[in-house]
């Protein structure tokens, strides 16, 4: 099974390193960052984190699709060769996925319309100006489509594709292998449960 998770300026790294993680460690699955063009791409932060090995062009059906989120969103939502791949890989894809404010990519593709959806809180009631319904939960599931919540939910949202692509056995192995078992020192992973003071902070730390 092959993933692919494109990459454009201004992605958050962790929208992509947590799904590549799970899914790079369960058996079958071969995943590839791609791109437009070789070479490093630019995260969130200004550095070249990320090297997409492989282009659209060099992989029009990959198997399972999944589009991270940043700061750079607002521009990839123009990006013609990002949304034209996105078009034609969607025609094969099992799945097609996104973490954080990538829904708004899947969203513009036209993928959303109609559709469950969920993104960062601090974006996520936007989605219904691209045709979508937003959803306060963690992973959203509409048909083949999957939205993840803020970054580092797209290590939940990997690992249920794991158990739906194969059982819950492997889907657990890989979690222990990473040892994801979250035991955050405060408990303001959420709006619901942070202090309204943090809100406004918290938003500008990620869309800077």
């Amino acid at each position: 099974m092959h993933i692919a998770i494109p990459l454009y300026p201004g992605f958050t790294a962790l929208d992509a390193v947590g799904p590549y993680t799970v899914m790079a460690l369960t058996p079958g699955c071969e995943v590839s960052f791609v791109a437009s063009e070789l070479g490093p791409v630019i995260d969130d932060q200004g550095k070249p984190t990320l090297v997409a090995t492989t282009t659209y062009a060099a992989l029009p059906g990959p198997d399972i699709v999944i589009v991270p989120g940043g700061p750079g969103t607002t521009e990839a939502l123009g990006d013609r060769a990002l949304l034209d791949w996105l078009t034609a890989a969607d025609a094969h894809t099992r799945w097609t996925t996104s973490v954080c404010s990538g829904s708004f990519i899947l969203a513009a593709a036209g993928f959303l319309t109609g559709r469950k959806a969920t993104s960062h809180w601090g974006w996520r009631d936007q989605l219904a100006a691209f045709g979508a319904e937003p959803v306060a939960d963690r992973v959203v599931f509409d048909g083949k489509y999957v939205t993840a919540a803020g970054v580092s939910s797209g290590i939940d949202m990997a690992l249920t594709l794991v158990a739906r692509e194969t059982d819950d056995r492997t889907a657990q192995t890989v979690q222990l292998a990473i040892e994801y078992d979250p035991e955050p020192p405060f408990d303001t992973g959420s709006p619901e449960k942070a202090p309204a003071d943090l809100h406004a902070e918290a938003i500008a730390l990620i869309n800077t």
